[in-house]
């Protein structure tokens, strides 16, 4: 047997190796998340013990969930983010469609230097703009509003890269047949290129929806009012200079707020699989 394993062993190698990095990556990337778990059931006392051992000694998951719904308003942080991010996405879909179709099937002077510029905003970090946009949305008193939250992502530079790449590879046929047979430009672009690039729509859906529901910078610029606080936000109400920070109902509020995340990714996952390698964005 022993050498039978060692004529296999040459064999197997090549593949074992790549899944044994895979799952080693996985494991490093998934710790954090099993670590919020496990902090979200343990008792105080035991917060920061170092064991990875997913039975604590006490369980006291009931008493922490139940005090992170009842300290802060979590039901109220997670309709904000549904409609911060929904508001987004959909605004983003809209703007970000046209333009991509534009660039990927119509034939028009600057063509080449308009993709070069989305390009080149893919760099531009939202922090080069924060102060010139609070100053605006300031002057025209929008601040404390979902509008505050969700205007400066409106146009979305990467969307517009992802669904071009994608409208790509559609048949440059079938759109000259619609156009004989009387499609206008906009027609073809929703009813018949943006309907056969659907997983590009879901994987830049979950892009933009974990992107947006995790955002804490923007947010925490532009909000004061509790009652417009999105998930991230919501969450510094935990923490309190006087007493110190509750870390249980912490780890269980964050729980709570990474759920529907990865019930996202869970229900789009093949589709946002299918997308990423349909536009070849690795």
């Amino acid at each position: 047997m022993v050498a039978a394993l060692r004529r296999l062993l040459p064999h197997l190698l090549p593949h074992l190796l790549p899944h044994a990095a895979l799952a080693l990556g996985a494991g490093v990337m998934l710790l954090p998340f099993y670590w919020m778990v496990l902090t979200s059931i343990r008792p105080p006392a035991e917060i920061f013990n170092v064991s990875l051992w997913p039975i604590p000694e006490s369980f006291a998951g009931l008493a922490n969930y139940a005090r992170a719904a009842s300290q802060a308003p979590m039901a109220r942080f997670m309709l904000n983010g549904v409609i911060v991010c929904a508001g987004i996405l959909v605004v983003q879909v809209l703007t970000a469609v046209p333009a991509a179709y534009a660039l990927a099937k119509l034939k028009f002077p600057g063509r080449r230097l308009l993709l070069t510029l989305v390009i080149a905003a893919l760099c531009v970090p939202i922090q080069a703009l924060a102060l010139p946009l609070f100053v605006g949305l300031a002057k025209a008193q929008l601040l404390n509003t979902y509008f505050a939250q969700m205007a400066p992502f409106f146009l979305s530079v990467f969307a517009i890269f992802l669904f071009r790449q994608s409208f790509r590879s559609y048949p440059d046929e079938v759109i000259e047949a619609a156009r004989l047979d009387g499609f206008t430009e906009m027609e073809i672009c929703w009813g018949l290129v943006m309907r056969g690039s659907l997983p590009a729509l879901a994987a830049f859906s979950v892009f933009s929806i974990v992107a947006h529901w995790n955002d804490l910078y923007w947010p925490m610029i532009v909000v004061s009012d509790t009652a417009l606080a999105p998930p991230p936000l919501g969450m510094l109400l935990f923490s309190d200079a006087e007493s110190g920070a509750d870390y249980g109902a912490l780890m269980a509020g964050a729980a709570i707020v990474t759920a529907p995340m990865v019930l996202c990714f869970l229900i789009a996952r093949r589709h946002f699989i299918a997308g990423i390698t349909m536009t070849g964005v690795k």
